[in-house]
């Protein structure tokens, strides 16, 4: 699936736990992702929440991934 600029694969709270996993670098590289892959959303708000999101979903607390 594609994943663009907005969207969870391109979050910073994305795997936010394991953000150098292979995977998760891979989608914020290629913007794809396998479909189905689900990751953990790390963003304070939804910590509550334990929310897994696909890497095309998306919110309004989207953080761009800062350049390493």
């Amino acid at each position: 699936m594609k994943v663009s600029e907005g969207q969870c694969g391109m979050c910073a709270h994305f795997g936010e736990h394991h953000s150098s996993d292979q995977h998760v670098v891979q989608i914020r590289v290629r913007g794809e992702a396998p479909d189905g892959y689900v990751d953990a959303c790390g963003h304070p708000d939804h910590t509550g929440l334990h929310l897994t999101v696909s890497a095309n979903s998306g919110c309004d607390g989207f953080a761009r991934v800062q350049a390493a």
